[in-house]
């Protein structure tokens, strides 16, 4: 306890270090108060009149004992945020006194450091945040971006994709954040696949057609992906602006049953046909083949595209695409043997970049569904390996 005398004492004392000590216990005196009303009055007064102590140190002390809390005062707070830079900026990124309407007229004109104590307050509006954004300093729109706590708008997070894709920490901020839209996800991922063609430790450890593959096949699987989990959250334009852009052809048409994205199939058929959805899952999921050749038809697709879509999923029916490699490749597998068999051999035009396609998801599949099976055949394995007994010519190869 602290008599009124002692505490008298200590605010009027030369020294800031006492009145300093005065200024924070008349603040925890304040905020914790439980009596009388014109003491706690007398306490406001107090509290006031440290306001134009002279000591910063003493203005620090008073806005410590306030910074925390919710009842502190807040005509005392407001003057504590226009005091010196020190304090100002303890204030503006603790105090859970200022509300919005006290902070975004001020960020217009806030220094990096003040934009970079705000932006670490511990609740962001999404109004809040896109203020601070607009004043387009990067080291703090990174920091808001890597609050997930923090919800962007739309508009703020396409803005910053369109402006910020070639920097690839921003990217990395970007793409970590689920709200994220679909566009701007499927434009980085993009951007991302350009970046790596063109980086050297990529460009010298991976040959250019086997590099062009895996990025290639990296990007397809990526914009099933990002649809495939649109079409789960319901709602949103990704399909139709895929194909308004131009983006949806046999390949990714393919792509999405090979790899199991079969919503996303659904959803891109439903709109290449301006049929209802419902109507377009519950075709695939059973309809007979001339009702598939019927929907397909509507999509606008060839007769040879049409044939080879339908045998994919009539084979898809009998799979689990979604997480089995191994009948990924057994579909793959007999789709392609079918194609050769059916034609003799001899691809029409129509369908050889599609058998292109296959042939080339059926070695990445092959290898997919081939790993871990000889050191799990090992494992049970009691009998030992059975090698021929014939000695035969060994192969030379050229030195490399």
């Amino acid at each position: 306890m602290v008599a009124y005398q002692e505490f008298m004492s200590l605010s009027q004392s030369p020294d800031s270090e006492e009145r300093g000590s005065a200024a924070h216990l008349a603040a925890l005196a304040y905020l914790n108060h439980t009596g009388p009303a014109d003491e706690h009055a007398a306490l406001y007064a107090a509290l006031m009149g440290f306001l134009d102590d002279p000591s910063v140190k003493v203005r620090a002390a008073l806005a410590y004992g306030l910074l925390h809390s919710v009842e502190a005062p807040r005509p005392i707070i407001l003057a504590l945020l226009h005091d010196s830079a020190i304090i100002a900026r303890a204030v503006i990124q603790y105090s859970p006194v200022l509300i919005d309407a006290d902070l975004v007229g001020l960020i217009k004109t806030m220094d990096l450091p003040m934009l970079m104590a705000v932006s670490q307050r511990a609740t962001l509006s999404t109004r809040l945040a896109a203020s601070i954004i607009e004043r387009g300093q990067a080291p703090v729109t990174l920091g808001i971006l890597r609050r997930h706590d923090v919800a962007l708008g739309e508009a703020v997070l396409l803005d910053l994709t369109s402006r910020h894709s070639d920097e690839a920490e921003m990217r990395g901020a970007l793409l970590a954040r689920k709200d994220l839209p679909s566009a701007a996800r499927l434009q980085l991922v993009q951007k991302v696949s350009a970046v790596l063609r063109t980086a050297r430790i990529v460009c010298g450890a991976v040959g250019e057609d086997r590099l062009a593959r895996l990025l290639r096949n990296s990007c397809d699987t990526a914009l099933a992906a990002i649809g495939e989990r649109e079409v789960i959250k319901g709602g949103g334009t990704y399909a139709s602006d895929l194909i308004v852009g131009d983006k949806v052809n046999t390949r990714v048409l393919l792509h999405a049953v090979v790899t199991g994205h079969v919503m996303f199939f659904a959803e891109c058929l439903a709109e290449l046909a301006q049929t209802p959805r419902h109507k377009v899952f519950t075709l695939l999921e059973g309809g007979s083949r001339p009702a598939l050749h019927a929907l397909l038809v509507r999509c606008g697709l060839g007769e040879g595209v049409r044939n080879l879509l339908a045998r994919l999923v009539l084979h898809a029916r009998t799979s689990d695409l979604a997480d089995d490699a191994g009948a990924r490749h057994y579909v793959v597998t007999a789709v392609t043997e079918e194609l050769i068999a059916e034609h003799g051999g001899v691809i029409p035009e129509e369908l050889e970049e599609a058998f292109a396609y296959l042939s080339e998801q059926n070695i990445i599949l092959a290898r997919s569904a081939a790993r871990g099976v000889m050191a799990a055949f090992a494992l049970d394995a009691i009998n030992p390996m059975a090698l021929p007994d014939v000695e035969t010519d060994r192969l030379s190869l050229p030195a490399a």
